[in-house]
């Protein structure tokens, strides 16, 4: 019956109603419960997870930069790639943090509800103080994005025990190897090899996890609406609203820009051409699966150069993800909203920059986001094990920015092709 009730979708309702039975305060049966059950269940799910992050960011990262190539050598069109990409994936998650600063989606909870809350999660939240109070000025974060030692700064990136910072100098240590990789393929082919396989593995332990979300995810929503009752619910309202919102501006907006400034397609020509990359996108969640539908748009839709739009759109499946970086900005800062850690200037400096290369890192399959969310949310002090409180509407948010990641790629390519040859939805005269 119990795993009936927790591997559907319902698992908010039914913490609401196990809320509601208990006439809004615990049962020490229903506490002894969520304690000992569902969170022990939720939290395992989770570990599975956690335990793969390293070797996921190192490889992900590194295999994006070697299937880029030596920038050296791409010439124009590598060039032009990697600029609209870091225009696209910056502004998104700008756009994200300035939205969960002006919305705060994060304060509706109560001060009792965020109490209760940290005390569930005492294990990581317990040194949350004192990481927010040893906030690193912008200065330090740009001089210690270089690591002197990698190894140390992988073995505490995950706890928060690095002295520099953390992941974020893992990720720059990560794209370093890659370019590195990539100026020599033939000598590296052994390293990139090991990579393709490290990668593999942590994929394949990311999709059993993602086996088991269902009752993972159930298991920690339960837990915490069971025990916090109605205004869970309304805070995940208010996150949910604020990423929708987020991904909306820079779907209506930023790209229609970017089209208009950087290529000769109308945006609306440009929407209307690619309407069924945007459908398959939103109905499977993966951008890898979206990829063959993406790649015919932009050659018989869009007519755009086929060496362009399959260098841009492959390497993009992975390697530009904006809506995954809007996505994952927002997370972060909501979370520490509700856990009450508040940021300085350069952790949330340090949060854009994270969120940028996440969106680089992540994997283009369904909740391949999550592992790397955990990364950023640990890095500023808030703990991993609230990931949970985002879940219920993780699958749907998933949805909706996969459709923008897929957008995004074809602007990419788009504009990279803007002046490689005339193309057929040019402007009227």
């Amino acid at each position: 019956m119990v795993a009936n009730v927790l591997l559907r979708p319902g698992a908010p309702v039914d913490g609401v109603a196990a809320w509601d039975l208990n006439g809004d305060r615990v049962h020490d049966g229903l506490d002894w419960f969520c304690q000992n059950v569902t969170t022990v269940i939720g939290r395992l799910f989770l570990r599975l997870m956690f335990m793969v992050v390293l070797p996921l960011v190192v490889s992900a990262l590194a295999l994006a930069v070697v299937e880029i190539g030596d920038v050296r050598k791409l010439g124009r069109i590598g060039l032009r790639t990697l600029l609209f990409s870091g225009i696209l994936s910056a502004s998104a998650v700008l756009l994200g943090l300035t939205l969960v600063n002006l919305i705060r989606p994060g304060d509706a909870l109560s001060a009792e509800a965020r109490q209760a809350l940290v005390e569930r999660n005492a294990a990581g939240s317990a040194d949350v103080g004192q990481k927010a109070s040893k906030a690193k000025s912008v200065r330090d974060i740009v001089i210690d994005m270089i690591p002197e030692n990698p190894l140390q700064e992988m073995a505490g990136a995950i706890d928060g025990s690095s002295k520099g910072n953390g992941m974020l100098a893992v990720m720059f240590a990560s794209l370093f190897l890659g370019a590195a990789l990539a100026a020599k393929p033939a000598e590296c082919r052994g390293v990139i090899s090991l990579l393709e396989g490290l990668n593999s593995v942590a994929m394949t332990i990311i999709g059993w996890a993602m086996t088991l979300a269902p009752l993972g995810a159930g298991c920690l929503i339960f837990s915490i609406v069971a025990t916090l009752g109605y205004e869970v619910l309304v805070t995940l309202a208010w996150f949910a609203v604020t990423v929708l919102l987020g991904l909306l501006l820079q779907l209506v907006v930023v790209y229609p820009l970017v089209l208009t400034l950087f290529s000769r397609v109308t945006p609306l020509a440009f929407f209307s051409k690619i309407s069924e990359a945007m459908q398959v996108a939103f109905g499977t969640s993966s951008s890898n699966a979206t990829l063959p539908t993406a790649l015919r748009v932009a050659e018989q839709n869009l007519q755009l150069p086929r060496e362009t739009a399959r260098f841009v759109l492959t390497v993009g499946a992975t390697g530009n993800q904006n809506g995954t970086a809007l996505y994952e900005g927002v997370v972060v800062l909501f979370l520490a909203q509700v856990f009450g850690v508040e940021l300085s200037l350069g952790q949330q400096v340090m949060v854009v920059l994270m969120s940028i290369l996440a969106g680089i890192g992540t994997a283009g399959v369904p909740g391949g986001s999550l592992p790397l969310i955990v990364v950023l949310m640990r890095s500023v002090g808030v703990p991993g094990e609230g990931i949970g409180i985002i879940m219920g509407v993780d699958r749907i948010l998933d949805m909706c920015r996969t459709v923008l990641n897929v957008t995004g790629d074809l602007v990419v390519a788009t504009c990279v092709s803007g002046d490689a040859e005339e193309p057929a939805t040019e402007r009227p005269a």
